[in-house]
């Protein structure tokens, strides 16, 4: 069982319809979506949707100024079917391409991951560390 360490983490975003949009889509195929989205009278009138495979979420979007130098997140995959569904999905939704599926020895034998440029410049991957 793969233990996991960092409980959640976040960005910020310019356009939080856009990306809104793009996460739905991007990040279905990883079995994400917004599980919680706080109420605009908690956040100042911001929009801040937390995403996740239920019960709880641990991708925040956050509307406000985009981090410079722009943010690396990289998701987990069980299969690599579902790097490529993300690659195919996020491109769909408005990505900008940084690195279609494929394997990336480099980091080891199995790593087998996609990168695309969020609405924002982020760079999302998604990454399956199983063997073929």
């Amino acid at each position: 069982m793969r233990t996991l360490m960092i409980d959640h983490a976040g960005l910020h975003v310019s356009d939080p319809k856009k990306s809104r949009a793009f996460y739905n889509e991007a990040l279905k195929p990883l079995g994400y979506s917004v599980l919680m989205e706080i109420p605009r009278e908690h956040t100042g009138g911001l929009t801040i949707l937390g995403y996740g495979v239920a019960p709880m979420p641990d991708f925040w979007v956050t509307e406000g100024t985009p981090e410079k130098p722009a943010i690396h997140i990289a998701f987990h995959a069980g299969t690599r079917a579902q790097v490529d569904a993300f690659y195919k999905a996020a491109m769909a939704a408005g990505g900008r391409d940084n690195g279609g599926p494929g394997l990336r020895p480099h980091y080891h034998p199995s790593y087998y991951g996609a990168f695309v440029l969020d609405p924002d410049g982020h760079n999302i991957e998604v990454v399956c560390h199983a063997p073929a």
